[in-house]
């Protein structure tokens, strides 16, 4: 239901030091295709086919990645398993919102289970870009989503790449539990870095914490310039001093 520029896409891309390429995935908003809940895949090729055009338009080389829920999920599998070495040679990304365990959504959507065994699909109704729109979620595609295995991050992801983990700990989407994983997982990497914000009284979409996101990533990155970074628990915009 996202596209490029809500939540904190467009603000941040204004606020970064350096330029930004912001896209929908197949089948969203502006973007050609066919929506599918669960083609992860195809987000991930969409991933690839921008950073071909802008190496084989500009001569970019990616610096950076700041993902959202499903973003991060094709974002991570890109990383660590795209056909060119560029999610390898990745020097930073940001995964905000991931999720890591992913048949928890069955607890989560129960209604949906209702739906599913009444007459095989769920209608899902929302708004994007301020447009009304609904989504035909089938069992097959939920159950495939459901079933995606996230584990490879523990063997695949690059041990150079520096990541922030920013989580809402009033996320009922996404358990926040999730972010201790992948700090877990990412964290025992060398010299590659993991920092862990969880941010208090935010929840998927950041809602009324927007600007303290963009804050914490710009902060987080003008650190990392600096080479300030270092693995663990990360509390931005807090002195030393009243640290815990």
């Amino acid at each position: 239901m996202g596209h490029k520029d809500y939540l904190h896409q467009r603000k941040l891309a204004e606020r970064l030091p350096l330029d930004s390429f912001r896209f929908d995935f197949r089948g969203n908003h502006e973007s050609t295709g066919k929506w599918s809940y669960s083609d992860i895949l195809g987000h991930i090729a969409d991933i690839q086919t921008v950073v071909d055009y802008l190496q084989n338009t500009y001569e970019y080389v990616p610096q950076l990645i700041v993902s959202h829920s499903l973003g991060s999920l094709a974002a991570f599998y890109w990383i660590c398993h795209g056909r060119t070495p560029d999610g390898q040679q990745l020097p930073a990304f940001v995964n905000v919102s991931g999720r890591y365990r992913k048949k928890t959504l069955y607890e989560s959507t129960k209604e949906w289970q209702k739906s599913f065994q009444e007459q095989g699909y769920y209608e899902y109704t929302g708004t994007v870009a301020r447009k009304p729109v609904t989504f035909r979620i089938h069992l097959n595609d939920f159950e495939r989503f459901a079933n995606w295995d996230t584990a490879f991050v523990w063997h695949k992801f690059p041990s150079t790449t520096d990541v922030l983990t920013v989580h809402g700990m009033s996320d009922t989407t996404v358990p926040p539990s999730d972010a201790l994983i992948y700090a877990k997982a990412l964290g025992a990497r060398r010299p590659g870095t993991h920092a862990l914000h969880l941010m208090e009284g935010a929840d998927h979409t950041f809602t009324g914490h927007i600007d303290e996101l963009i804050g914490s990533i710009l902060e987080w990155w003008e650190l990392r310039r600096r080479g300030g970074l270092n693995t663990g628990i990360w509390l931005p915009h807090v002195h030393e001093s009243a640290k815990l």
